[in-house]
């Protein structure tokens, strides 16, 4: 799995740069249901960060049912990732908030506001 190099020159975290990339890969179909992850180590050292980070970005994949992690199996894409769910839900979204006149800057900041409540 390659992923995009961290940015280090943003206000992002390295870890949040991390799990977004490989959430939208798996929201995309890039990376399929039964996809075994690289390793803590291995993808730590692919991004040059500390392995922390990406344990911290593996947790929190998991936590949001993209992941599971199986012990010596590895980390793997869940079977039941939310990708088709979640467009769905996102173009429900978008189609209320046109009905309603909102513009699409006004529809994110209402998403960034539910997202850091």
């Amino acid at each position: 799995m390659q992923l995009d190099p961290i940015r280090h020159d943003t206000d992002v975290p390295p870890f949040e740069q991390a799990r977004a990339q490989i959430a939208a890969r798996i929201a995309a179909g890039e990376l399929p249901s039964g996809t075994r992850l690289p390793t803590v180590r291995a993808l730590a050292a692919d991004l040059d960060v500390a392995v922390n980070t990406v344990a911290r970005v593996y947790k929190e994949l998991e936590a949001d049912g993209l992941v599971v992690t199986e012990g010596r199996r590895g980390t793997h894409v869940s079977s039941t990732s939310p990708g088709a769910d979640v467009r769905e839900a996102s173009s429900a979204y978008v189609r209320a908030c046109r009905r309603h006149g909102l513009t699409q800057a006004e529809a994110v900041r209402l998403v960034e506001t539910g997202w850091n409540p």
